[in-house]
């Protein structure tokens, strides 16, 4: 299947691309030099030591087929320059393929040969057709970190350790069987998510104005916290039932390190440059895994202590599972150090979804309040006002998963998803696809493609109501919106992250009218320069709408 160049697949505004000519070095360099901040020039004056110290011919096509259409790279450093150029770099790979006109593209980053789809068929290709190709992971500084050298499952390049993590995670941690066993846990946190709610909107009869995103944030910090460690708060937590400053400080570190998880790092493409943080990565990533294991570590230690001592017996928690793990001859599975990465990848990976899932959803159902109406509706005929809705209710509550659904399809929270590495060259869609291409799905390019979506910028989750009688899901394999991987190195986790962000909307949704504060007539949609959240938190106006012993129960 060729993909035409000529198809329009987003509508992110344009920006002007440099252009850079082989036989124009001279006259083009000094002109970028006078646009980089200082580190940038230092950087620049290296790049161009580089180029003229390996003056060479081009890396080589092994293949007769072309690549993916892309700006012409510079050689040795291909296209750093435009990259340190243009700033956010998502946003500038999103604005060159749609002055292109394409939907796929490849942007070579030192030796790298970047590949981007916005293609649900393409996509496919990459993660499902030639998924074995497409299976290992990139060498990444900021991975390298987050895993404690590649000791975890997601980040970790394809090979043993990946095998045996994978395996661990899918029998031990993620299963079916986990996930009915840890319920419990879970329905605590739903329960204390409406108390924190309702003791913020309780005080007058016109209700109070709730920060949605550290209600959303914190349920999910909660939750995974409640799973792992089998508690809510590392100190004592409010009275309220909110965070503390040691939840705060946690789940801060937690969204800056998924923010800085493959940021296009310069050492990352040129690896003789691994010695210096140039962009100050590095710094950014130590520090905020420093915060999260600060809290982390400990635990885990302690815990490790009364297992070997004899003082715990039971399991009671994720950790118990992963600290008693034996192989054949009763030895441990894993060792302290990768129980301690595990856990870091687990709790990124839970946090991000939801929160800002259900923070977009409620902000584009208050803008259009009859979406609200007919959430309500679906709730009270299911659930009723004399209960809150539990994990049961679930599968019955099509109308408000799809409303996570379309939140998931217009607003994903990052540009794109964890890069795949291709173990061999290949040919995708008649284009040659070198071995150690990173391939790059864009979430905003496969969710708000007009060719596959009618009206994609528009907020409507009857779209995903066409199938009558058929449950909604929150995950796509056909990959024409992209909230969970799918493939090898698929999302273990599809389950609990579905349900965790059903279970959140449809708790704010039924125990709270939600409305504008006072003296703003509309949500701000904007969003953030960083990622793909809302640039301003959630603030809105909430009332309690069922029985009052409700509240105080749960």
């Amino acid at each position: 299947m060729k993909i035409n160049n000529n198809t329009l697949v987003t509508s992110f505004n344009s920006s002007t691309l440099f252009q850079g000519s082989q036989d124009m070095v001279s006259i083009e360099l000094p002109l970028i030099l006078l646009s980089f901040s200082f580190s940038t020039v230092l950087l620049t004056a290296l790049l161009f030591f580089l180029f003229v110290k390996n003056k060479s011919k081009p890396i080589g096509n092994k293949s007769k087929l072309p690549l993916p259409p892309g700006p012409k790279p510079w050689p040795i450093v291909g296209n750093l320059p435009e990259m340190l150029s243009n700033k956010p770099i998502s946003q500038w790979i999103h604005n060159l393929m749609d002055e292109m006109n394409t939907e796929i593209a490849c942007i070579r980053l030192g030796k790298v040969h970047v590949i981007t789809v916005t293609s649900p068929e393409l996509g496919r290709e990459f993660l499902k057709k030639q998924d074995a190709i497409f299976s290992s992971r990139p060498i990444c500084m900021a991975a390298d970190l987050a895993s404690n050298g590649y000791l975890s499952v997601a980040l970790v390049p394809s090979g043993e350790q990946w095998k045996k993590m994978r395996r661990i995670l899918a029998s031990e941690v993620l299963s079916q069987a986990k996930h009915r066993w840890l319920q419990g846990k879970r329905d605590e946190e739903a329960d204390n998510l409406v108390r924190y709610v309702y003791n913020q909107c309780k005080i007058t009869m016109e209700g109070g104005v709730v920060n949605v995103r550290i209600a959303t944030q914190h349920y999910c910090g909660n939750v995974i916290r409640k799973m792992i460690f089998g508690k809510r708060f590392f100190g004592k937590g409010m009275e309220d039932g909110g965070p503390g400053v040691e939840e705060e400080e946690h789940v801060a570190g937690l969204f800056t390190i998924l923010r800085y998880l493959y940021a296009f790092g310069i050492s990352d493409y040129l690896p003789c440059l691994r010695g210096f943080d140039i962009d100050g990565h590095v710094k950014i990533m130590k520090k905020a895994l420093g915060t999260v294991r600060k809290y982390h570590d400990p635990e885990i230690d302690q815990r490790i202590g009364q297992w070997t001592e004899g003082s715990k017996k039971e399991k009671e928690d994720l950790l118990d599972v992963l600290i008693t793990l034996k192989d054949i001859d009763g030895r441990p599975v894993l060792s302290a150090e990768e129980i301690k990465a595990q856990i870091v990848e687990l709790m990124i990976a839970t946090v991000d979804n939801p929160s800002n899932g259900v923070e977009w959803a409620l902000a584009e159902m208050i803008n259009q309040p009859q979406t609200i109406e007919k959430a309500i509706e679906e709730l009270d005929r299911v659930v009723g006002k004399e209960r809150l809705v539990q994990e049961s209710d679930l599968p019955h509550l099509n109308y408000v998963k799809a409303c996570a659904r379309e939140a998931f399809r217009l607003h994903p929270f990052a540009p794109f998803n964890v890069p795949h590495v291709s173990l061999a060259d290949t040919t995708v869609a008649g284009y040659f696809i070198p071995k150690g291409s990173h391939v790059l799905l864009s979430r905003p390019g496969l969710g708000r493609n007009p060719r596959v979506w009618e009206e994609p910028l528009k907020f409507k989750p009857e779209r995903h109501l066409k199938d009558a009688g058929s449950e909604v899901g929150l995950s796509d394999p056909e990959l024409k919106m992209f909230s969970f991987s799918t493939g090898r190195r698929g999302c273990a986790g599809v389950t609990l992250g579905s349900t965790m962000t059903a279970i959140l909307l449809a708790r704010l949704l039924q125990g709270f009218t939600w409305k504008f504060p006072p003296c703003v007539s509309s949500v701000d949609l904007r969003e953030a320069q960083t990622d793909h959240s809302l640039a301003h938190p959630l603030l809105a106006l909430a009332q309690p709408r069922l029985g009052e012993n409700l509240y105080i129960a749960a």
